[in-house]
């Protein structure tokens, strides 16, 4: 009987930590800097000179303009101040991108 237990306690835990692990998530936003956040979304030239000055790349949701820290900078290098979707995954308001494709500018030509 004590094994059994302790077997249903170990499949429990298991199962627990499993769940407990983020989730992979799509988002559309901007690619911008820690300064300027949802500010000045779409300028690419001043997120690139922030970035190079030492100011983190941050994601900013289109939903609702929230500004997402982001743990691999080096997946972001390139799309400053571009319109994105990204797939990754958000921890505890922390998003670790895996993925990065170019959305449509307004201006662009349909």
């Amino acid at each position: 009987m004590k094994k059994f237990l302790l077997i249903l306690c170990a499949i429990a835990f298991v199962t627990s930590v499993s769940q407990a692990r983020p989730k992979e998530t799509k988002m559309s936003g901007w690619v911008s800097d820690e300064k300027c956040g949802a500010k000045d979304i779409d300028n690419a030239d001043c997120a690139k000179k922030c970035a190079e000055g030492g100011s983190k790349l941050v994601f900013v949701s289109e939903k609702d303009k929230s500004v997402i820290n982001v743990d691999n900078q080096d997946a972001l290098k390139g799309h400053e101040g571009h319109h994105v979707s990204v797939v990754g995954k958000l921890d505890n308001g922390t998003l670790h991108v895996d993925k990065v494709a170019m959305l449509k500018q307004s201006g662009d030509a349909k």
